[in-house]
């Protein structure tokens, strides 16, 4: 029974360290030394558990040099795509964390923000100051470029930077201010400082993008002559800390801080009017002198005349009410001189009939409405509220 034993335990960690060539002969191996004496049986069992271990060692060392090389072929990929300088970012400045690729490929295939090569010279800072007198002619600027600094975001200078500084003799700074991002790419003009000229140095112009993130690319362009560099502003290392709701401002170029934008609220607009009396013939403005709702304040009760306040789509409703038989009552709704919606009765026996309008447009900012009394009569009281006008604001556009 032990022999038995043993034999079952060789054949079973034979099969699991994948060594199915040799279980059968093996087992067959084990099995014809079944009369030979136990010595002779446990040695020929320690030999072969030795084979094992040495297959099994061979098997770990064939294992690991694949695991080595697998990691050795991503890494050499993760550097190529570093120094290419292609990058790709994901959640620090876009909205998602999970972004399907396949789908943004097409999107982002030409933009900048995600196609440039990263330039990281310290001494293109505007604070650097060396002896050697760097050149950007002699660089073949290829496509789109960001700025950094010792491997965080920086931008181009704003104002004039002083002779001799970032690494040059005349350095090259923005004439203009940066763009906003709904601006798109834009192109501005570059100057070098020189001989306590500003712009003695006019360089051809460059092309620049703000991409979300609170960053910028340039498409540099070799300047007119040497010894002239594009700087890099120390003072905008605040600007890549920004969250994606603030802004990087400065009143003075050097002073740079992250402003939280402010968001617009939406301006709420309803008013509700009646007339509370009656109406006869002709009447050019209804003045609705009981004014029982009048939210942002766009109504007027002396005049009745409603003035739009933003750019939006409104909505607005008025009403008559009319007790003359055989008599048309006409109530139209005027947009800006136009006669655009009609509330009209008109009755063949002695009854009350009353009638509501509704429309609904889009308005730009200081549109007037009003209401007339074109024909007919029209009757209220204090109490009724037959003949009214209100109306709201839908939707708030820019």
């Amino acid at each position: 029974m032990v022999v038995l034993a043993v034999a079952v335990f060789v054949t079973l960690s034979s099969c699991a360290f994948g060594c199915s060539g040799n279980t059968n002969s093996t087992e067959l191996k084990l099995w014809s030394m079944e009369n030979q004496p136990a010595g002779v049986q446990l040695a020929a069992v320690l030999k072969e558990v030795e084979s094992l271990k040495c297959e099994q060692a061979t098997l770990q060392k064939q294992q690991n040099a694949l695991t080595q090389m697998h990691s050795a072929n991503y890494w050499e990929r993760a550097q190529r795509k570093v120094a290419t300088n292609v990058l790709t970012y994901g959640a620090n400045d876009e909205e998602e964390d999970d972004l399907d690729f396949s789908e943004e490929d097409s999107r982002r295939r030409g933009d900048p923000c995600f196609h440039y090569t990263v330039l990281d010279d310290a001494w293109r800072a505007t604070s650097s100051t060396t002896k050697s007198k760097n050149c950007d002619r002699n660089i073949k600027w290829k496509g789109w470029y960001r700025l950094f600094y010792k491997g965080k975001s920086i931008q181009m200078p704003e104002r004039c930077v002083a002779v001799n500084k970032c690494g040059t003799q005349s350095p090259l700074w923005l004439v203009g201010s940066h763009p906003k991002r709904r601006d798109g790419i834009v192109t501005r003009r570059i100057c070098g400082h020189w001989k306590k000229n500003c712009c003695a140095f006019r360089s051809t112009p460059i092309q620049v993008k703000k991409c979300r993130g609170n960053y910028y690319v340039y498409k540099f362009t070799p300047p007119t002559s040497c010894n002239l560099a594009y700087c890099a502003d120390i003072n905008t290392l605040i600007c890549g800390r920004c969250r994606r709701n603030q802004s990087c401002v400065s009143r003075d170029k050097i002073n740079w801080r992250c402003k939280t934008k402010r968001r617009r609220l939406s301006k709420k607009v309803h008013f509700f009017a009646s007339y509370p009396a009656q109406l006869s013939g002709k009447v050019n403005r209804i003045k609705y002198s009981k004014v029982l709702v009048n939210v942002g304040r766009a109504f007027r009760r002396t005049t009745g005349v409603f003035k739009a306040p933003v750019n939006g789509v409104y909505q607005f409703f008025f009403s008559s009410q009319t007790a003359n038989t055989n008599l048309k009552t006409d109530l139209w709704l005027v947009v800006n001189g136009y006669w655009v919606a009609v509330s009209q009765t008109r009755i063949s026996r002695s009854s009350s009939v009353g009638s509501l309008s509704m429309y609904m447009t889009f308005l730009r900012r200081g549109s007037v409405v009003y209401v007339t009394h074109n024909s007919g009569k029209s009757w209220a009281n204090p109490n009724s509220m037959t003949i009214t006008f209100g109306g709201s604001l839908l939707a708030q556009m820019k």
